[in-house]
């Protein structure tokens, strides 16, 4: 931690690029799903929409966070703070309930329809991976910029418990987008307290139904207390996507980049009789299929 109590810049950046490099070479070694779209252009493509993303937050989020954490610090505000909790516990609980209200925040995601316009950017990717969890459009980013005040202001957040939740956030969505076939008995394991590749490559699927499951980001508690959690999909019944965005000229850069600022097409311009669903043999009652 550094003076101000946040988690310093020399720890948190080798973590994460760290992690995102280890996954992405596990995904070449191990992959859980077979590529759509092999090759460079898609995730460069999708660095490209991160960078953006990435300079919009540092021009837009990082003063505002910053300041209101101060605030919060120095004048008590927030829930955390009128109970007085001891510092690992007030930490603590500061975690639990941001990862809670970003639930919250990625189901409006899929239900205001200014939202999902921006956050189907994220979800028309033709495959899943760890480049996918880095392609937010900047202007997705911008409109969260709100809701991150109020949950700063509301819960009470402190530079250090923000600090170490979005250190521990990135790292976890990085990880369950990643395209990584882990060992089942692991990922069973894993999945009993936090969101794995498996639980959220349900989430990207093109069947409605599965897409509106497996909400969470960082803890898998959530899913489980709102009745949202699938996990009866095996990942080679999956198509990564959304429908009406099927091709590959859907996906480029400057046509994603555009996506939010055009008319979206209503449910992806897909009729009741084509739009697809899961066939009743595909949807079995195993936890975690492989």
């Amino acid at each position: 931690m550094n003076k101000q109590g946040k988690l310093a810049g020399w720890l948190s950046a080798p973590l994460i690029f760290g992690a995102f490099a280890v996954l992405f070479w596990l995904e070449k070694r191990r992959p859980l799903r077979r590529e759509v779209e092999p090759g460079p252009n898609r995730p460069g493509r999708n660095l490209a929409i991160a960078a953006l993303g990435a300079a919009a937050l540092q021009i837009t989020e990082r003063p505002v966070t910053e300041m209101l954490t101060r605030l919060v610090e120095r004048r008590g505000w927030g829930l955390l703070k009128r109970v007085s909790l001891p510092r690992p516990f007030e930490i603590g609980l500061a975690l639990i309930l941001l990862d809670y209200t970003l639930y919250i925040w990625h189901v409006l995601t899929h239900r205001v329809p200014i939202l999902w316009r921006y956050h189907l950017v994220h979800h028309i990717d033709l495959d899943l991976d760890t480049s996918t969890a880095l392609r937010f459009h900047f202007g997705e980013l911008i409109l969260s910029v709100p809701w991150r005040a109020a949950q700063i202001l509301l819960i009470g957040v402190s530079p250090a418990a923000l600090s170490l939740w979005q250190t521990a956030l990135l790292l976890s969505i990085i990880f369950h987008h990643s395209n990584v076939r882990m060992p089942i008995n692991l990922e069973r394991t894993l999945s009993r307290l936090f969101v794995t590749p498996r639980m959220h490559g349900i989430h990207h699927s093109v069947i409605e139904e599965e897409t509106n499951s497996n909400w969470s980001s960082g803890l898998a508690i959530w899913d489980r207390l709102h009745g949202t959690l699938k996990l009866n999909v095996a990942q080679d019944e999956i198509t990564i996507g959304v429908p009406g965005y099927r091709g590959s000229d859907e996906v480029k850069l400057s046509k994603v980049l555009a996506l939010p600022f055009r008319e979206p097409r209503p449910s992806g311009e897909v009729s009741d009789h084509d739009r697809p669903v899961r066939r009743d043999s595909a949807m079995k009652e195993d936890y975690l299929l492989r």
